[in-house]
């Protein structure tokens, strides 16, 4: 099975979610488990290529894809999330949207010195979330070995932002 299968599993929806705009669906992927299967098989071996001892994805879609990656792995899994979603204590990065900030939080214990990281997601697209990721998992001391993306949208240049990590990505657009 190649990439160029998996991507006839991605639904390009015009003028979603404004005109102009071309939103890369990856339900269809979802829900078909072949696809599926071998997409997180595929980021599954790169992140073992990298030596990742551990897997953070931000939600809500890095959750779908980060989990059954560290499934695959046998490596534990950590969810990074909006403001105020976790219950413990946690760290927090403020990002630039395109029209404002945001906030993602991490508890403070789920990563630890020594900790190879690898951040994984279903796009990248101009790069905030993923680097506000990554300064969350350096804060916390681990040590972030690479990235992997379903999608990576090419002309919005998000691996600029990540400054020489390297990144996986199975289809580009």
């Amino acid at each position: 099975m190649t990439n160029e299968w998996i991507r006839t599993y991605v639904r390009s929806v015009p003028d979603f979610p404004h005109p102009g705009v071309i939103f890369r669906d990856i339900t269809p992927l979802l829900q078909n488990g072949e696809a599926f299967h071998e997409a997180v098989t595929q980021l599954a071996a790169y992140g073992k290529e990298k030596g990742a001892t551990l897997v953070v994805g931000p939600e809500a879609r890095g959750f779908v894809i980060g989990a059954p990656i560290a499934f695959a792995l046998q490596v534990g899994f950590v969810p990074v999330r909006k403001s105020g979603k976790l219950p413990a204590e946690t760290i927090r990065v403020t990002y630039a949207l395109e029209y404002g900030q945001d906030v993602l939080e991490m508890h403070r214990d789920a990563v630890s010195p020594g900790d190879r990281v690898l951040l994984a997601d279903d796009l990248l697209a101009t790069g905030g979330t993923a680097e506000a990721t990554m300064e969350l998992v350096q804060q916390a001391g681990g040590e972030v070995v690479g990235a992997c993306f379903l999608i990576e949208l090419r002309d919005l240049n998000g691996r600029q932002r990540l400054r020489g990590l390297p990144i996986q990505t199975l289809l580009s657009y």
